[in-house]
């Protein structure tokens, strides 16, 4: 694929559902953040069901052992103030979107795409971010 990007910012989505997805659709090396490791770590004490518990330790046992995460650090909070700004000045609540424009700044402030399942959640933030719809 002539356009596969050598490296990009994986989703929480995305990484949960990557062993459905097209590995040429995808970023030669792909990252995660530390939010979505934050997030792997939630679903797995915010599930009662055993079964769904084990499934998600699975996943997140390898994130752990398969990404180093990308750090929400004071350059990417700076952003997610620009992006917060930006989502409201499209219309749109940041409210319901804090995990993904957090995310969505850590990608940015890298200069790294952003792949996702849900491209409209990032609608508006064009100018400062690259998303790409898997």
């Amino acid at each position: 694929m002539a356009d596969r990007h050598a490296a990009g910012v994986l989703d929480t989505c995305a990484y949960l559902e990557l062993g459905t997805l097209d590995p040429a659709a995808l970023p030669e090396f792909p990252e995660i953040t530390a939010v979505t490791m934050a997030e792997l770590h939630q679903g797995v004490v915010m599930t009662a069901d055993p079964a769904a518990k084990a499934i998600r330790n699975e996943q997140l046992g390898a994130a752990i052992v398969e990404f180093t995460p990308l750090p929400f650090d004071g350059e990417a909070a700076a952003r997610y103030g620009t992006l917060v700004a930006l989502t409201i000045a499209a219309g749109r609540s940041p409210r319901p979107r804090r995990v993904d424009l957090m995310i969505a700044a850590i990608a940015s402030v890298r200069g790294l795409p952003l792949y996702t399942r849900n491209a409209k959640d990032f609608r508006g933030l064009e100018s400062l971010l690259e998303v790409v719809e898997v």
